[in-house]
């Protein structure tokens, strides 16, 4: 019942996964989250996080970020990092995901998901079929109905972690 929730790959940060094996795999696109996925909630883009974008555009990844936030805040972090963006994205629909690829020009076999929380981020990408990485949050300060969802994802990250199911190496 609980692997509906497990994510394919559970990674330190964003900046750890190699986006280079990934293209040389096949994989054209990444849809990000943003808050505590690549910068803290509500914090403006970083200047890592304006090279990363950088560096993956010239790898020839599409990147699109799926937000549920508001467009204020996904606008002026997107035009940081130079990159399209979807808000009040709707996860775990899979309305935003669908867009997301479709604006991207990718599929679900070559587009990946890379996120914080396993009942928007990963559900709503696992539900797409679309391979996804969870990071751990980036900075604990987390509004409340973030942090009572925090506990959950620990019961499910337990079980997953008992059944060594991550498709990393994969």
């Amino acid at each position: 019942m609980l692997e509906k929730f497990y994510p394919d790959c559970e990674v330190e940060s964003v900046y750890s996964i190699n986006f280079e094996a990934l293209y040389k795999a096949g994989y054209r696109g990444v849809i990000f989250d943003i808050d505590n996925t690549l910068v803290p909630h509500g914090a403006p883009a970083t200047d890592e996080a304006v090279a990363f974008f950088e560096k993956l555009k010239k790898l020839g990844m599409a990147t699109m970020l799926l937000s549920n936030n508001k467009e204020p805040r996904v606008k002026s972090f997107a035009d940081a990092v130079k990159s399209p963006y979807i808000y009040k994205g709707g996860k775990p629909a899979k309305n935003g995901y669908e867009k997301a690829m479709k604006r991207m020009g990718t599929t679900v076999s070559d587009t990946i998901f890379v996120g914080d929380q396993l009942f928007t981020d990963v559900w709503g990408a696992k539900r797409m079929g679309i391979r996804n990485f969870l990071v751990k949050p980036i900075h604990p300060k987390e509004e409340i109905q973030i942090v009572l969802k925090r506990r959950l994802e620990k019961v499910v990250l337990n079980s997953y972690h008992k059944e060594g199911v991550s498709k990393c190496g994969k």
